[in-house]
């Protein structure tokens, strides 16, 4: 559950920083946009916003590294059990099989 809040925060996190570093930029919340020309305050507003949302994934992933190992992780059987019937299946007869003595005579 702990981890469904934090990709959940994450993933609000990366709408609306971006969206406030923009809305701040066109606003002039920042100290200086105000004397740029309206193509700088475009260029650097979209510049911050990609920054911000990479800044947001990067510390996702620091917080995921950060988590503890779960205990120990199982593979289900089922799955097993289709897997190796599968590559039973695509590798064909064994070398012992009397029948891949005759594929090979043939």
């Amino acid at each position: 559950m702990e981890v469904m809040i934090k990709f959940l925060i994450a993933s609000a996190l990366m709408w609306t920083v971006p969206i406030a570093v923009l809305y701040g930029f066109n606003h002039n919340f920042f100290p200086g946009s105000a004397s740029l020309s309206q193509e700088t305050v475009t260029l650097w507003s979209g510049i911050l916003a990609v920054i911000s949302v990479n800044m947001v994934i990067v510390l996702y992933i620091i917080s995921a590294m950060k988590e503890p190992p779960s205990d120990k992780h199982e593979p289900d059987p089922r799955f097993l059990a289709d897997a190796k019937a599968s590559i039973k299946q695509q590798l064909g007869p064994t070398e012992g099989d009397p029948s891949s003595d005759r594929a090979k005579q043939e």
